[in-house]
């Protein structure tokens, strides 16, 4: 209904009658997606529109709100993943510069709107037939068929294993075979760089969305590419390595056992120091 100054009530025969006034300061728009949603509680259409009234940086977490409002911890928690199912609220984790992880919530205040945005993003745009449309350079993906006799590269079998592997940290990361083939080149990468698996594993795991992954083949395709680390440079011998900065094996002590870095059978510092004095 319009924002207008009625000087008597609308006549109807029965129901609600609305007397409206024209607000001029402190107020909220929001649209009857939110105030007639037909799946949402009555308490998560009146928590929306309470965050929806609040300035940005203010306080949402489940204590701040139930310290605001008489329903209790529970009730709050529960019209928050209401919000958050039907596309109102978004609650991540993120990590700050002084490494300390705090929990991040974003509020929409039209998510019909944002849902048919990102639609219209993924559809191709229909070609004009009066200008002649220039053919896209294909992006390159593996043949549906791979010949099972051609060789892969070691850090490419890895790096299948791997993207395989993550459903394991996170059970929205399943790929489907294919998938896991086109991606992991992109892994070897990591791999050739110097990082173990494990290591790419957590990166491309760390701070995950807490709404549902629609994609995890785009989202896991976005990580590898855009947080793909430097390669290490090159020492001024030439690339090899100094002896004196290298993690050499962990040894037994042939005498006492006691744990010793080494590349070879040694003795530790205390053996070696019996024996020369004997």
């Amino acid at each position: 209904m319009a924002d207008q100054e009625l000087s008597a009530p609308s006549r109807v025969p029965s129901g609600i009658r609305h007397i409206n006034h024209a607000h001029h300061r402190a107020y909220v728009k929001i649209g009857n997606h939110l105030a007639q949603h037909r799946r949402l509680s009555l308490t998560a259409i009146g928590l929306a529109a309470h965050i929806q009234s609040l300035p940005p940086g203010a306080n949402v977490t489940i204590k701040a709100l139930a310290a605001r409002f008489p329903e209790g911890e529970v009730r709050i928690a529960a019209a928050l993943r209401e919000l958050e199912e039907h596309g109102y609220l978004a609650r991540f984790r993120e990590r700050l510069p002084s490494g300390r992880v705090v929990t991040c919530t974003v509020s929409y205040n039209n998510p019909p709107a944002r849902f048919a945005e990102a639609a219209r993003a993924l559809r191709v745009p229909a070609a004009r037939a009066s200008e002649p449309v220039p053919t896209p350079d294909p992006e390159p993906e593996p043949a549906p068929d791979p010949d099972p006799d051609a060789p892969v590269p070691q850090a490419e079998l890895e790096a299948r294993e791997l993207l395989a592997r993550l459903r394991l940290r996170d059970p929205r990361l399943v790929l489907s075979e294919r998938d896991t083939v086109r991606l992991a080149p992109a892994a070897a990468v990591w791999l050739e760089r110097g990082l173990v698996p494990s290591a790419v594993a957590a990166a491309l795991t760390n701070s995950l969305p807490l709404t549902p992954i629609h994609s995890p083949a785009a989202l896991l395709a976005h990580r590898l590419r855009e947080l793909v680390p430097p390669r290490l440079p090159d020492s001024p011998a030439g690339g090899a390595v100094r002896p004196d900065r290298a993690i050499l094996p962990l040894r037994a002590c042939e005498d006492c056992g006691r744990g010793i870095r080494s590349t070879t059978p040694a003795h530790c510092a205390d053996c070696a120091s019996e024996t020369a004095v004997a």
